[in-house]
């Protein structure tokens, strides 16, 4: 291991965590906003340091050719949504949603879910992940209830519930696997590190594998968002504060079914253990369809797009849950596409909420003469999200539904149903957000574009040209994932 890829490394833990300790102790709101993009900005330049030279996996971390896809796009959306967030929580300041005292609290906690995300991602061992993620939902649940209003702190309580319940189904699936591990490693640290885990898998007990998938399934699927688990996703995200509904469909749900893939590519190196991919393409469906028909029905901007969220979730399921090269690689891809754009859709939703005084769909009309920067670019995130060419979302979902067809015609059909139908009830809201006459009060927004752009511009270059680096990285761990 390198001095140079141990420091990055190092750092992508420590800039957060440092910084949280920090930030608790600063009372300016400018000095701490400024604060917290620093640190994030420092976290991403470590994270981007990664990619030049990794370190080799220890007892405890580890950066692969999975987990670096997902660390560099964590530190990046973290970082503009800081950005984002300066603007924006000033705002809840001067109107008097946010005390000085919350917002110490609230840029604290920020960094300990960024490091929280971070651990989860680079831990080559199972039982620190499922730590991490527990850290990384105890602090998002802090900060759904921050605003202390009924609402908010009944959507943190319903989190806590279910995502308590999620995290208990996944220690006792984390258990089983490390029971499965235990005549084949022996005890101690080494039966609980993905690295050996990998090499002596096809050894393990099948049957307690398949146990353990179904757990870990259940108890990371909550997390991510997936039907039947869903319940908190569209009240933490109506009731919490805007950055936090960006981060977590931009990265919390991702780093979920990222610990969900660590154990599918466990499992397929068992030859005995169950085929995850039917469980996968199910649950992935049912998030996909039951989400599609609940976005007609939405009356709050910030639950539509949380509905979004669930819908796209099960998209990512299903690719993974087909499997093979292509999937795969759409998967990933998707993943990417969803990230930037959704984090990009949120950045527009909350100075919409902002300048309009609510988040009723209703009272939210002519947007683009209103605001029209505000508005057309809310207008270009939903056209991405909803999967319009020439947008990376369209190229992925288009590589999912064509490798669908090709391998399972039948399945394609409840696929393209699924997508047909959402994409017609975001063009029924946003017609009706964006055009017409203005309704409700026109206040000035004062925000920053840049991170709502930035990630449009992605999105946009993604669907027109793929480096053939990331294509052939894309395409290499694609392979990993079976």
């Amino acid at each position: 291991m390198t001095g140079f890829a141990f420091d990055a490394l190092a750092a992508v833990l420590i800039v957060p965590f440092a910084a949280a300790g920090l930030l608790i102790l600063i009372p300016g709101y400018r000095a701490a906003a400024a604060l917290n993009a620093l640190a994030s900005l420092l976290t991403l330049a470590a994270a981007a340091m990664l990619l030049v030279e990794r370190p080799e996996p220890g007892a405890y971390l580890i950066v692969d050719d999975l987990n670096i896809v997902f660390i560099v796009l964590n530190a990046f959306v973290g970082f503009t949504t800081s950005t984002f967030s300066a603007g924006y929580i000033g705002h809840e300041l001067e109107t008097g949603r946010l005390t000085p005292a919350y917002l110490r609290f609230y840029h604290a906690t920020y960094q300990i879910m960024m490091f929280g995300m971070n651990l989860a991602l680079v831990s080559n061992n199972l039982g620190l992940m499922w730590v991490a993620v527990e850290l990384a939902t105890l602090s998002t649940v802090l900060m759904v209830g921050m605003y202390r209003t009924h609402e908010a702190l009944e959507a943190a309580w319903k989190y806590f519930i279910l995502g308590s319940v999620g995290i208990a189904l996944a220690l006792f699936g984390t258990i089983l696997v490390y029971m499965a591990a235990l005549p084949v490693i022996g005890e101690g640290p080494q039966a609980m590190a993905w690295t050996v885990l990998m090499e002596h898998v096809a050894k393990f007990d099948p049957a307690l594998l398949n146990v353990a998938f179904i757990f870990l399934l259940l108890g990371y699927g909550t997390k991510a968002g997936l039907v039947p688990l869903h319940a908190w996703l569209p009240d933490a995200h109506a009731e919490g504060p805007t950055p936090i509904s960006a981060v977590l469909s931009g990265l919390l749900l991702n780093v979920a079914l990222y610990a969900v893939l660590r154990f599918k590519m466990l499992l397929a190196g068992n030859p005995e253990a169950l085929a995850p991919g039917p469980l996968l393409v199910t649950m992935g469906l049912a998030s996909l369809i039951f989400a599609a028909f609940m976005l007609y029905r939405r009356r709050d901007i910030k639950r539509l797009f949380a509905y979004s969220s669930i819908e796209h979730m099960g998209i990512i399921a299903f690719a993974f849950g087909m499997g093979g090269p292509l999937a795969n690689f759409a998967g990933l891809l998707h993943m990417t596409m969803h990230s930037l754009t959704k984090s990009a859709i949120f950045f527009a939703v909350g100075h919409v909420a902002q300048v309009k005084g609510t988040q009723r769909l209703a009272d939210i009309r002519g947007l683009s003469e209103s605001h029209p920067l505000l508005g057309w670019g809310l207008i270009a995130g939903v056209a991405a999200i909803a999967g319009l060419p020439p947008f990376g979302v369209f190229m992925s979902e288009f590589l999912i539904v064509s490798s669908t067809f090709a391998r399972e015609p039948l399945l394609a059909i409840p696929l393209a149903f699924g997508l047909f139908v959402a994409l017609g009830a975001l063009f029924m809201w946003i017609g009706s957000i964006a055009f017409g006459e203005p309704t409700g009060r026109v206040a000035p927004v004062r925000a920053s574009y840049v991170p709502l752009f930035a990630h449009l511009a992605l999105v946009l270059a993604a669907g027109v040209y793929l480096p053939p680096p990331l294509v052939a990285w894309f395409q290499h761990v694609a392979h990993l994932l079976g």
